[in-house]
C-alpha cells in the first residue's frame, strides 16, 4: 500500500469518527434546544394569560363573559403562516384554567372543564409556589404523542388562587426539528465530502511529490540522465537536495575513477609511439627518415591533445542534468555559420553543399553546445564524403520535435558497426588515411541530443549515410 493511500485512509478515518461524533451530538441536542426554547415561550404566555385571567378569575366571572367563545375562536384561528419554509395553518396552544383545588373552569378545548387536574405537575407544583411543568403523551403508546405543559400562577395579594396552564404538543414542533437536522446533515456531509476532497488531494499531492523523487533516484541508480525535482521549500525539497548533493558526490568520484582509466588506457599508444621515435633520434640516421620519426612524435601529441580536449568536453557535457540556458536557435544561421567555418576543406575537396533548411524554423536549446555538437557532426561527415561528393542539411518541423538530417554521400556502414558508431572510443577508419578518430565525435553529439530532450539515429540509404537528430 503506498504512503499517499495510507495516509489518505488515516485522514479518512478521522474525518469520519469526527464527523460521526460531532453530528452525532449535534443531532442529539437539536430536539432538546427546540422543546427548551420552546418551553421558555410557554412560561410567558402562561404567565401572560395569569394576569389578563386575574380579575375576571378572583370574580368568578370566567365562564360568564366571553372567555369560553374568545378561546375557541383562538383555537379554530389559521395564521397561513411561512415559518422558515414550513406552513402553519392552524394554532396549537390549549389554554385552560384550574381553581385553588385543581379543579379545571375553563378550557380553549372545552374537554375538561369541571375535571380534577390536581394532581398533574403544573397544577400541582404551581399552586405550592413552585415553578409547574410536565411532558405528559395523549396516547400512551405513542411517544410522538407527547403535550408540553406550563403553569403560572394566578395570584390575589401575594395568595395563589389558580392557576393558568399553556400546553403544546410537541408533534407540532416535529417539522421544524426535521428540517433542522436534513439541513445539518446536508451541510455535515457537504463539509466531509470537502474534507475528504482536500485529504485526497493533499495525498495525491504528496504521493507524487514522493513519486517523482523516487523516480528521479531509480533514474540515477539506472545511469539515466534527469534533472533533480523542484519543490518550493520545506522537508521535500530539502530531501531532493540532499539526494542530489549525494548523487553528485558519488558520481563525480566514479565519473573519475572512469575516465582516468579510460585516459590512462587510451594514451597508451601515442605515447608508446613518442617515445620509440624519441629513442630512435637519437642514433644517427639520415635526415629524411629523422624527419619522418619528428613528423611522427608531432602527429601523436596532437592525437593527444584532441584526445584529451575532446574528453574534458564530453566530461562537461556527461555531468550535466538540464541545459543552463534555453534560447531560440535560427537553425539555417548556425548551419550556415558552421559551413563557413569549413569552407577551406569543402572547397578544397569540390564537395557540393545543399542546405534546404527554412529561415525561420528555431530550435529551443543551447546556443553553445548545439554549435559543437552541430560541428562534431560535420567533421565527421566531412572525414568519410569523397571528393567532388554531396552533403545535404535538411529540418522540418514534426509535432513539437525538429527534425535535422544531415546527409553525406559515402561507402555503407557496415551492419556490425551502425549500433557501436556512438560508444565512447569506438571509431572507423577514415578512408583517406585508414587512421581511426578518437572515437568520441558522435559520442559527444548524442549526449548534446539527449540535453536537450532529443535522441539520434545513424543509417544507410541510397548513395550514402543519413545522420537524423530529433530534438525538443
Amino acid at each position: 500500500m503506498s504512503l499517499g493511500l495510507r495516509i489518505f485512509l488515516v485522514y479518512v478515518l478521522f474525518i469520519g469518527l469526527t464527523g460521526y461524533f460531532v453530528l452525532n451530538t449535534v443531532m442529539e441536542e437539536i430536539r432538546p434546544g427546540v422543546r427548551q426554547s420552546t418551553e421558555e415561550t410557554l412560561v410567558d404566555t402562561a404567565n401572560l394569560m395569569a394576569e389578563i385571567l386575574r380579575d375576571d378569575f378572583k370574580a368568578g366571572t370566567l365562564s360568564e363573559n366571553r372567555w369560553p367563545e374568545l378561546l375557541r375562536a383562538y383555537g379554530e384561528r389559521q395564521p397561513q403562516a411561512t415559518i422558515w419554509g414550513l406552513p402553519k395553518n392552524q394554532v396549537n396552544h390549549r389554554i385552560y384554567v384550574t381553581d385553588a383545588k385543581g379543579i379545571v373552569v375553563l378550557d380553549s378545548s372545552g374537554v375538561a372543564v369541571g375535571q380534577d387536574y390536581s394532581r398533574w405537575n403544573d397544577v400541582y407544583l404551581t399552586l405550592r409556589g413552585e415553578y409547574g411543568a410536565r411532558s405528559s403523551r395523549s396516547d400512551p403508546n405513542d411517544a410522538n404523542s407527547s403535550v408540553m405543559h406550563v403553569g403560572a400562577p394566578i395570584r390575589d395579594n401575594g395568595r395563589i388562587i389558580g392557576v393558568v396552564t399553556v400546553a403544546k404538543p410537541n408533534s407540532s414542533l416535529q417539522p421544524y426539528v426535521d428540517r433542522t437536522e436534513r439541513r445539518l446533515l446536508f451541510y455535515g456531509a457537504g463539509l466531509i465530502g470537502l474534507g475528504l476532497l482536500f485529504g485526497a488531494l493533499l495525498s495525491w499531492w504528496l504521493s507524487r511529490a514522493l513519486h517523482r523523487l523516487t523516480g528521479y533516484a531509480q533514474a540515477v541508480s539506472e545511469g539515466r540522465r534527469v534533472e533533480v525535482p523542484h519543490y518550493r521549500g520545506g522537508e521535500l525539497e530539502q530531501l531532493a537536495t540532499a539526494v542530489e548533493q549525494m548523487r553528485t558526490q558519488l558520481e563525480g568520484k566514479a565519473y573519475v575513477e572512469r575516465y582516468v582509466h579510460t585516459l590512462t588506457h587510451e594514451l597508451k599508444s601515442p605515447l608508446a609511439a613518442i617515445r620509440g621515435a624519441a629513442e630512435l633520434l637519437q642514433d644517427e640516421m639520415p635526415a629524411i627518415q629523422r624527419l619522418r620519426f619528428v613528423g611522427n612524435i608531432d602527429s601523436e601529441s596532437a592525437r593527444m591533445q584532441q584526445l584529451i580536449e575532446r574528453l574534458l568536453n564530453l566530461a562537461q557535457v556527461e555531468q550535466r542534468q538540464g541545459l543552463e540556458e534555453r534560447v531560440a536557435v535560427p537553425l539555417a544561421a548556425l548551419v550556415d555559420e558552421l559551413l563557413r567555418a569549413q569552407a577551406a576543406r569543402i572547397e578544397g575537396r569540390r564537395l557540393k553543399v545543399e542546405q534546404t533548411i527554412a529561415p525561420d524554423l528555431l530550435l529551443i536549446g543551447e546556443p553553445f553546445l548545439l554549435r559543437q555538437a552541430l560541428g562534431n557532426l560535420l567533421e565527421n561527415a566531412l572525414d568519410f564524403t569523397p571528393v567532388a561528393g554531396l552533403l545535404r542539411f535538411s529540418a522540418e518541423r514534426v509535432g513539437e520535435q525538429v527534425e535535422l538530417r544531415l546527409f553525406n554521400e559515402a561507402a555503407a556502414i557496415p551492419d556490425y558497426a551502425l549500433p557501436r558508431l556512438s560508444e565512447r572510443f569506438y571509431s572507423l577508419p577514415r578512408p583517406d588515411s585508414g587512421r581511426k578518430s578518437t572515437g568520441l565525435g558522435l559520442n559527444f553529439v548524442e549526449e548534446v541530443v539527449k540535453l536537450h530532450g532529443g535522441s539520434m539515429h545513424i543509417r544507410n540509404v541510397e548513395s550514402g549515410v543519413e545522420v537524423t537528430l530529433r530534438l525538443s
